[in-house]
């Protein structure tokens, strides 16, 4: 609403303009006029009003149909509209307020009737406008929140939970900016999936699948690994980003040791029911390239490098139960483990053999 309140005054007869221009200037409104309906229309697009005294009876358009126009008009404001007639006529008023029309005054108009009628309709406006302000702010407070929940639910795909909620609560997400670092990758996948999927009945898989993912989702969190990826009973973990910690092979060899003690259980279970299933890991440290990747609206984080091929090298030459690591994660665990050094791998797309070695048990 302006300050001081605007009132366009719409009248065919200028005598009648004057007479409302001299009983509300006084007050401090801002008036403007307007001699006919087409004129009011222009006026009111132009000026925006915050009332419109409106005569009804006009040449070319009359004050019904402005009135019609002015509120099925959804690129105006709310704009509270008084008809002004010379007609005492009952259907004449309802007329107006059927169009759409606040309030009415009759011709002689009424000073005292006039100035209460304006100040209780501009009050109105004010009070639509600050509610219109305030569900404004509620929209917008929505859709910060929603889009919060978004960002979050994204985090959360492939960070644990409490380092989603860091790099959110911090604003860190240049921590996802791409940029190079030297991580732990862990590899693991089921023994003989394939051959299950292909055989068994879909609901069975699925029951699998949900009891597999289930049971490591919560140590990948309680170890604050980053879940880059899975795809079926694949999964990708990588550790010392985006978060830096300060012992990434150790968080990585001892979160694997319980993750294949937890699937060794399930395997045993599955065997039961005719499912014969193993879980193979391998584990390498070094420098990768990460960060963020986006489509269509949609993000990822990933890992690119050498060092993420070694350790899919890794798993896929794993036997069931077996935890394969390189020498540098090997290094980094030698006093912790139980391991036994399986010797030099060929391994596809490495030049040299790689020295492998398998994680028995955690000493103590």
């Amino acid at each position: 609403m302006h300050n001081p309140a605007r009132i366009l005054i719409v009248d065919d007869n200028e005598t009648n303009r004057d007479i409302l221009m001299a009983r509300l200037g006084p007050h401090g409104y801002d008036l403007k006029q307007a001699a006919d309906g087409e004129e009011a229309l222009a006026a009111a697009k132009e000026h925006l009003p915050d009332l419109i005294l409106l005569d009804i009876m006009m040449p070319k358009i009359d004050g019904i149909e402005v009135c019609k126009r002015l509120k099925t008009d959804t690129t105006m404001p709310f704009t509270p509209i008084i008809m002004c007639t010379a007609k005492a006529d009952s259907k004449d008023v309802v007329a107006g307020l059927e169009a759409g029309a606040d309030e009415y005054l009759t011709k002689p108009i009424d000073q005292t009737a006039l100035l209460a009628r304006v100040k209780s309709v501009l009050r109105l406006k004010q009070l639509h406008d600050q509610i219109a302000e305030i569900n404004k702010s509620l929209e917008q407070r929505v859709a910060d929140q929603l889009g919060e929940i978004e960002r979050m639910s994204g985090l959360k795909r492939f960070l644990s939970p409490q380092i989603a909620e860091l790099v959110l609560s911090s604003g860190g997400e240049k921590l996802l900016d791409s940029h190079r670092r030297d991580v732990t990758i862990v590899f693991c996948d089921l023994r003989g999936f394939t051959a299950f999927a292909e055989t068994a009945e879909p609901e069975e898989v699925m029951a699998v699948l949900r009891e597999y993912h289930g049971s490591l989702a919560g140590l990948i969190n309680s170890f604050e690994g980053t879940l880059e990826r899975f795809a079926g009973d694949g999964l990708m973990i990588l550790f010392n980003d985006p978060i830096p910690c300060p012992d990434p092979c150790e968080r990585a060899v001892k979160m694997a040791v319980e993750m294949r003690n937890r699937v060794m259980d399930l395997a045993t279970k599955w065997r039961k029911h005719g499912h014969d299933l193993g879980f193979g890991m391998g584990i390498a440290h070094g420098y990768a390239t990460l960060g963020r990747i986006s489509s269509e609206g949609r993000f990822d984080y990933t890992a690119i490098g050498r060092v993420v091929n070694l350790a899919a090298r890794l798993c896929g030459e794993a036997k069931s139960g077996q935890i394969l690591v390189d020498g540098k994660v090997h290094t980094a665990v030698e006093t912790l483990t139980e391991f036994e050094a399986i010797g030099e791998l060929e391994l596809k797309g490495f030049h040299r053999p790689i020295a492998a070695f398998d994680i028995r048990s955690l000493r103590g």
